[in-house]
């Protein structure tokens, strides 16, 4: 009972704040994801009312929040205005179903290792297509299809907005956005510690609504059915034959894909902000896949963990998966209880939000952090970038890992062999530099046949990072045949003895001695770090 009554106390004290601050935020944002996404706003509403109460009572992640995601905007929007948004539905049913098997399977860390290039590339491919998008909707214009048809109509609606025309109202919807920016920002900076518990996109959209109904502006106003229950598509027998369709198929695999890196990323990021329980990485996607298995059931959005909204929950002092549970309950009660003051909401408003996110995305910091990794990490960044914003997110993030696949098998097998004379003897030194492995053997045994007999061989290994036993055997195998020619080799003993170690760690964790031939018939014993 004492502990029962201490979890309640717990609860009062912290979760039930910090529940009404992330209500507050997921709210704006779950009706903007859901304009994004070519939806109608109830239906991110439904995701993050689902979100709050089935994910958060099973997540393995219990202080992130989740729902409709800006990440899988992009997807969703595509899908929508490729196949419709009946098979939206279905798509979400098996994307569910596959983050439910790869959870109950264990593969929650193997989504976690994609490339911090490819992630980076992602969210800025991401946070690109969201800005052009909305841009067109923040001045009540309409989206032209695809990322580069967007970016290329810029000029248009940007016109659209500063030069007025009769009867048109665009100039007026991106004043109201503007304010919406405006106000974010201004928040942030200039509001006192203690009111910006208060959500700067709620008192944007706030003031845009506020502004809007006060002065009778004629702009579009969110579109919100009088019950909730209105807006739940349940699948029909036609659209259950999209579980054989290839088409589908595969938007269920990118779908599964992109959201279940985004949520275990952001799972990642929030076990850094608070020091309560880690993440449980296969429940947390074993959750996710039963909440989006039923808000595909629902005629629902794709949720994701959402990083804004569980870092509001963390900053407001939530202390367990309560706070995620009630934000959902508010959700679900404002929804039923006031859909007329949603209808009030501008449109520009909610797009302006997005707009603001994306820009967001598109953090030019990172390129100076992956330049401190090497230029292909920035090269591969780049490539991410492009592809998604030229062809679909999916095939970017699939380009990226594979350009970060082909930079490993590169640096795996790469070996430079640099071998020159020593200007004060009868001594040639051989620098190795990279890695030494059994595929670049042949290359190794042809400049070692090239060295002068009766030479002296100084070998360094400073500058490699692995050698395999295949590579180690041809030298002391080379090492007999020299000697016999009058000539001898000289190792950098105690560089080889790290490589060895290398070597070591990577083939057997297990092995605790490994002995090597040193000439001479000496023995080298290199022990594992």
């Amino acid at each position: 009972m004492r502990a029962l009554a201490n979890q309640l106390g717990v609860v009062l004290r912290h979760d039930l704040l910090s529940s009404i601050v992330v209500f507050l935020v997921a709210l704006p944002l779950c009706m903007g994801i859901a304009i994004a996404s070519g939806a109608p706003p109830a239906k991110g509403l439904i995701t993050g009312i689902v979100g709050g109460l089935v994910v958060g009572l099973f997540a393995g992640s219990p202080l992130q929040v989740s729902g409709p995601a800006a990440g899988l905007a992009v997807v969703v929007y595509e899908l929508i205005q490729r196949e419709g948004i009946e098979p939206l539905g279905i798509v979400l049913l098996m994307a569910g179903a596959i983050q439910l098997a790869a959870g109950l399977l264990r593969f929650g860390q193997w989504f976690r290792a994609v490339s911090p290039a490819v992630i980076h590339g992602m969210l800025a491919g991401i946070g690109i297509l969201i800005f052009a998008s909305q841009f067109h909707v923040m001045v009540d214009d309409a989206p032209r299809g695809s990322g580069i048809q967007n970016l290329m109509a810029l000029p248009s609606s940007l016109y659209k907005a500063l030069v007025p025309t009769d009867g048109a109202s665009h100039h007026v919807a991106a004043y109201v956005g503007l304010l919406t920016i405006g106000i974010i920002v201004a928040w942030k900076v200039l509001a006192p510690k203690k009111l910006q518990v208060v959500p700067a996109t709620l008192l944007a959209v706030v003031a845009a609504t506020a502004v809007t109904a006060g002065f009778g502006l004629q702009i579009k106003l969110v579109d919100v059915p009088g019950s909730i229950l209105d807006a739940v598509t349940l699948p029909t027998l036609a659209s259950l034959k999209g579980f054989f369709d290839g088409p589908l198929i595969v938007a269920a695999l990118g779908m599964a894909f992109v959201a279940s890196a985004e949520t275990l990323l952001c799972a990642t990021a929030v076990d850094k902000m608070h020091n309560g329980p880690r993440t449980q990485y296969d429940r947390e996607l074993a959750a996710q896949g039963v909440g989006n298995m039923l808000c595909g059931l629902l005629g629902a959005l794709p949720m994701t963990g959402v990083i804004v909204r569980s870092a509001a929950n963390v900053e407001a002092g939530g202390r367990t998966r309560a706070s995620a549970v009630l934000h959902g309950l508010w959700l679900l009660l404002f929804v039923a209880a006031m859909p007329w003051l949603l209808r009030m909401i501008p449109t520009a408003s909610l797009a302006a939000l997005l707009v603001f996110t994306g820009y967001k995305l598109v953090n030019l910091k990172v390129i100076k952090e992956l330049r401190e990794f090497g230029r292909s990490e920035v090269a591969i960044y780049l490539v991410t970038v492009i592809m998604i914003v030229a062809s679909d997110l999916l095939t970017g993030v699939l380009v990226g890992i594979g350009i970060s696949a082909a930079k490993l098998l590169y640096q795996f097998s790469h070996l430079d062999i640099e071998v020159k004379p020593d200007p004060q003897g009868n001594t040639t030194l051989m620098y190795l530099r990279g890695t030494a492995t059994f595929i670049r053997l042949p290359k190794l045994a042809a400049t070692l046949e090239r060295v002068p007999a009766s030479t002296e061989l100084h070998v360094h290994f400073e500058g490699l990072q692995y050698i395999d036993h295949a590579c180690l055997d041809l030298l002391m195998n080379w090492e007999k045949q020299h000697e016999a020619t009058g000539g001898r080799l000289v190792l950098d003993w105690e560089m080889l003895s790290a490589c060895v170690r290398r070597r070591q760690s990577a083939v057997s964790s297990g092995s605790t001695d490994v002995r090597t031939p040193a000439p001479g018939g000496r023995m080298f014993e290199a022990v594992p770090s």
